[in-house]
């Protein structure tokens, strides 16, 4: 199992930023637009248990997993997303997204990416990977939360 972590400053409040992670698919789809659809399945009052079935595009293809919601938190200073998936029964893969409150507008992202391949022949692909997909990631939700952050007055 390989594991990519990266954190970054969003100059933007922290429940602006949570919108898209915990929102709705128009919102997701501005930090993850390869995500084409994202359809509850099983839904919890606690959200940990939750399955959302995910439609992903890549290039042509589209790919089909449930991703279910392995650990949640949604307090006014912290907020933390860690889902799991099977992609292609090749990969079992973690998303997890942190957020911590610094100040009114201002909020840490760290993201942590874990790939597990499942066959073998998968194994050196994992040990190759470099961590530009996570770098790219976080700077896209810091470039888009900005971009679209409220106004304060």
């Amino acid at each position: 199992m390989k594991s990519w972590t990266r954190s970054i400053e969003i100059n933007a409040p922290i429940e602006h930023v949570w919108s898209y992670l915990d929102g709705s698919i128009e919102n997701m789809q501005k930090i993850m637009p390869q995500v084409v659809e994202n359809n509850p399945i099983k839904v919890t009052d606690e959200k940990v248990g939750s399955v959302y079935r995910q439609k992903y595009k890549e290039g042509k293809r589209v790919e089909e997993y449930d991703v279910e919601t392995l650990e949640y938190v949604d307090t006014p200073n912290k907020k933390v997303l860690k889902v799991g998936f099977t992609l292609a029964k090749l990969f079992e893969i973690t998303a997890y997204y942190e957020l911590t409150k610094i100040d009114e507008e201002r909020t840490e992202f760290t993201y942590t990416a874990t790939n597990k391949a499942l066959k073998w022949f998968m194994k050196l692909f994992i040990a190759l990977a470099r961590d530009k997909v996570v770098v790219d990631f976080v700077e896209r939700v810091k470039r888009v939360a900005e971009s679209e952050k409220p106004i304060t007055v």
